[in-house]
């Protein structure tokens, strides 16, 4: 497998979720689709999109349900696709995706390996590498973004950090698709800043290939100790989406997110 495969396999799947072809995130245009339901589409996605904006940096393609087409369609048509992504135009598509019912709710960047970086990192710590069945007794909060406790079935291997025995970091990856498989990663608070998130996360990437797969890692771009992560381990930005949900259910996010904020700091 080489880099133009990767990133092949990536347009192929990121077509699949979008429900249009690779060569439409490739166009020097934007492209406007309808979502729709695909069994191949990676596990966490809820399709049909309300509207979905992804771009691997020559265009955007949005993918979008009938009532939206035609707000996401000026919106991309209107502003540069690097600007779609950003304030203060995303205020223009969220005052009218409001309108339909629609808030914006996920924004994150994806990032593929590039193999003339990629190496297995080490850490001061013993590292192991865990298969599947070995996990169930991980599905704890500390380790929240390394395994997902609603969807255990794809979870497929971890590399864990040890310190005298005691799991300090984790790095996991789910078969969110076919080909290609996310990972995620935790480290104790007490244990950052030595290494070890390079070490499991690198060393996890590595394994995730010997299965014939491709891994892959995703960000918010404002969590910059992540994307330093990614980087570290040799992964490079592939594309960035934008997610609109009911406004409901973004509602609930913060309730739930505020919440949990309050307890962390006892005011609750």
């Amino acid at each position: 497998m080489d880099d133009r495969q990767i990133w092949r396999i990536a347009l192929e799947q990121s077509a699949i979720d979008s429900s249009c072809q690779p060569e439409d995130f490739l166009a020097g245009e934007p492209r406007v689709v309808r979502s729709k339901p695909d069994p191949k589409a990676r596990a966490y996605l809820d399709l049909p999109f309300g509207c979905d904006l992804t771009s691997y940096g020559s265009n955007v393609v949005a993918s979008v349900g009938p009532a939206a087409e035609a707000a996401a369609r000026r919106y991309v048509e209107a502003y540069p696709a690097e600007h779609c992504f950003e304030t203060p135009h995303l205020h223009v598509l969220e005052g009218e995706l409001r309108q339909l019912g629609l808030s914006i709710c996920h924004m994150a960047e994806y990032f593929l390996p590039d193999l003339q970086r990629m190496e297995r990192l080490t850490c001061p710590y013993e590292t192991r590498l865990l298969e599947a069945g070995q996990l169930a007794e991980l599905y704890q909060p500390q380790w929240g973004n390394a395994l997902c406790e609603k969807r255990k079935h794809l979870d497929q291997l971890a590399v864990g950090a040890f310190h005298r025995g005691e799991l300090v970091g984790l790095a996991g990856c789910s078969a969110d698709c076919d080909a290609m498989w996310q990972i995620g990663v935790d480290v104790l608070p007490a244990y950052r800043g030595q290494g070890i998130a390079g070490a499991v996360t690198s060393q996890l990437a590595h394994a995730v290939f010997q299965r014939g797969k491709v891994p892959f890692y995703c960000a918010a771009w404002s969590n910059i100790k992540s994307v330093r992560n990614a980087l570290r381990c040799g992964f490079k930005p592939a594309w960035v989406q934008l997610t609109a949900k009911p406004v409901d259910q973004v509602e609930k996010a913060n309730q739930r997110d505020g919440a949990e904020k309050e307890r962390e700091h006892g005011t609750v």
